[in-house]
């Protein structure tokens, strides 16, 4: 059990992020919730924690925002003191089309939420973790995808460089800050059944995954935990596919 450990999960309202908010309080971390727009979806995963017996609160921040970031981890200091676990799950995927046909706009928009938001969060996560600063050491783990490996080809080739980001962000942030007693490390999750999952499409490539099935968020959930725990304290700078071999 994590009692008395803090977690923050970006994106934490809906489908995996929710997943992971909701386990993460099942294991005894005071969760702080992040949200973008939707405030009802936030507040009934708190109302799911809290029926549990967890505890949890929503902060509304748009993590590409930097300002809006700061006062976020503000609030958290505000609330609870320290952080102990980030997971940075925020990210856009689409527009869906070949690279021809995207408009910039909605390309930056995906940077600025997949990497500069992931690196921001992280950048104020560590100043708040590092034992140099002052903090009690910590972890990160972000969220990447399978598609950094398989380059979304004809869809989504914007989304699968911005995860490759996320990747290679990782690995030097898992070095750089070693020393600091924080750990940095990586869920690339493949194709999994969630809410905002299109029905037809999920039908089209279950086929050709091995495991011939779409995994569930919570099983992308446990593996969160266990990098984000005390069990993998030896484990950072890891890339772990949770894509049902695909």
């Amino acid at each position: 059990m994590a009692n008395g450990r803090t977690m923050l999960v970006t994106g934490g309202s809906r489908g995996l992020g929710e997943s992971i908010a909701v386990g993460a309080a099942a294991r005894g971390y005071e969760v702080c919730i992040n949200y973008s727009n939707n405030v009802h979806a936030a507040e009934a995963v708190i109302a799911r924690i809290r029926t549990a017996g967890g505890r949890a609160f929503a902060h509304q921040a748009d993590i590409a925002d930097e300002s809006a970031v700061l006062a976020m981890y503000d609030e958290i200091a505000r609330r609870i003191g320290y952080l102990d676990v980030l997971v940075n799950n925020a990210g856009l995927t689409g527009p869906y089309s070949r690279v021809t046909e995207m408009h910039f706009d909605d390309v930056r928009r995906l940077f600025e939420t997949n990497v500069y938001g992931t690196f921001l969060c992280s950048r104020e996560a560590i100043r708040r973790m590092s034992l140099r600063g002052g903090g009690r050491g910590g972890s990160i783990v972000n969220i990447s995808s399978a598609s950094s490996r398989l380059g979304g080809a004809g869809r989504n080739v914007h989304y699968s460089a911005s995860k490759g980001a996320i990747n290679s962000m990782s690995l030097g942030l898992a070095r750089e800050v070693a020393d600091d007693g924080i750990r940095v490390n990586v869920v690339s999750p493949g194709v999994i059944d969630t809410e905002s999952q299109d029905r037809k499409r999920l039908a089209e490539v279950v086929g050709g995954i091995p495991m011939k099935r779409a995994g569930r968020p919570e099983e992308v959930a446990q593996c969160v935990l266990w990098l984000a725990s005390h069990d993998a304290s030896y484990v950072t700078g890891a890339v772990v596919d949770v894509s049902g071999g695909r």
